[in-house]
C-alpha cells in the first residue's frame, strides 16, 4: 500500500486518468476538478474499484457524487491507492472532474467555505462507513494518483489473543505467538531504498515493479505490533507481502537476514505470505507543492526503472 523527490514514479495503470487537469483556475473550462478527501472501513467492501454485482467503495462515493450533483452519466473518480477487499482508509484522496455549473449551483455553497458544502451534503447520501473529510476545487495540475510524493500504510497485528479487545476485530490481524519487533525492525530497514520488488508483488502485465521504499519500521504498544511502511507507490499486494516477509523473522522461524535475500529475486517468492487485508489502513497521502503538481504527474507517468 506505497511512497521525495524528482524522478519517483508511479506505475499503476493509467487508464483512469483523465486528460486535462480540470483545474479551479481554468474558469472558461466548463469542468471543474475536484479534490476529495475521505476515509471508510473497508470491512463490507469488496476493495475500491466497482466491480459489478459487488458494494465497492468506487461504485458507494459515484452514486453519492452523481446524486448530489445530479450527473448523468455519473463522474469519474480517479483515486490516489486502489485497496484490496477488507483494506480500510483514513486519508485517502480522489480527484473527480465534474460539470462546474452544477458544482456552482449547489445549494449553501460559497467561495469562502466551498470544502464545507460538499462534505454536508455527502454525509446525507453516504452509508456510514465512507467518511467525506472535504471536497473543493483542486490546484491547477492536480492528479490523486500522480501528483502523489508517498503513500503512508499503517499494519496492526494482536500477538496476544486473549489481550485483543473484541471491538478492534476488524481491523487487527491475531497472531498466535509473541513476535519480536526488533528482529522485524532489523529485517524490515534492509529493504529501504530503490528496488525491484518483484518478489513482493502480484504481476501485471506491462507494470513495473521498481519502487522506492521510503520507511518501514515496527513498534510495540501493549499487546499490539504496528508497521508503518511508507513508499513513492505500491505494487499489488506490496505492503501485505513486505509484512508477511518479516513476520516469520519475529517469530524466530527465519533469520533477519531472509527478506533482503528474497528481495534479490526476481519472481515472486512463494514462501511470502500475503497477510490477511483487515489489518491494512491507507493512512496518508502526500503530494507536492502546488507548483510542481503538473510536473510531477507528469514525470510519474514514465515507466520507472533501475539504474543500469
Amino acid at each position: 500500500m506505497n511512497e521525495p523527490g524528482p524522478g519517483l514514479v508511479n506505475t499503476f495503470d493509467s487508464d483512469n486518468s483523465p486528460d486535462g487537469d480540470g483545474s479551479a483556475h481554468d474558469t472558461d473550462s466548463p469542468t471543474l476538478r475536484l479534490r476529495i478527501d475521505f476515509a471508510y472501513d473497508g470491512t463490507h467492501f469488496s476493495g475500491w474499484a466497482a466491480q459489478p454485482g459487488r458494494r465497492t467503495v468506487e461504485a458507494d462515493l459515484t452514486a453519492a457524487l452523481a446524486r448530489i450533483l445530479r450527473a448523468d452519466p455519473p463522474p469519474r473518480l480517479t483515486v490516489a491507492g486502489r485497496t484490496d477487499a477488507g483494506v480500510h482508509a483514513r486519508g485517502a484522496v480522489a480527484h473527480v472532474d465534474v460539470d462546474r455549473g452544477a458544482w456552482l449551483a449547489l445549494p449553501g455553497r460559497s467561495t469562502r467555505s466551498p470544502q464545507v458544502v460538499g462534505p454536508v451534503r455527502l454525509r446525507g447520501v453516504l452509508p456510514p462507513d465512507i467518511v467525506v473529510r472535504s471536497i473543493a476545487p483542486a490546484p491547477q495540475g492536480f492528479d490523486a494518483r500522480f501528483s502523489a510524493l508517498l503513500r503512508r500504510y499503517s499494519y496492526t497485528i494482536c500477538d496476544r489473543p486473549s489481550a485483543l479487545d473484541p471491538l478492534d476485530r476488524f481491523r487487527v490481524v491475531v497472531h498466535p505467538r509473541e513476535l519480536d519487533v526488533d528482529a522485524m525492525s532489523d529485517a524490515a530497514t534492509a529493504l529501504l531504498g530503490l528496488h525491484d520488488f518483484a518478489a513482493f508483488c502480484k504481476r501485471r502485465e506491462g507494470a513495473s515493479t521498481v519502487r522506492t521504499l521510503l520507511g518501514y519500521s515496527w513498534r510495540r504498544c501493549e499487546h499490539l505490533v504496528a508497521a508503518t511502511v511508507v513508499a513513492d507507490a505500491f505494487c499489488h499486494s506490496m505492503v501485505r507481502s513486505l509484512i508477511g516477509a518479516v513476520v516469520p523473522v519475529g517469530e524466530g522461524r527465519r533469520a533477519r537476514t531472509w527478506p533482503r535475500e528474497v528481495l534479490g529475486r526476481s519472481r515472486r517468492e512463494s514462501g511470502v505470505t500475503v497477510m490477511p487485508a483487515h489489518g491494512l489502513c491507507l493512512e496518508e497521502v502526500r503530494y507536492a507543492p502546488p507548483e510542481e503538481l503538473a510536473a510531477r504527474a507528469l514525470a510519474t507517468r514514465a515507466v520507472r526503472s533501475l539504474p543500469e
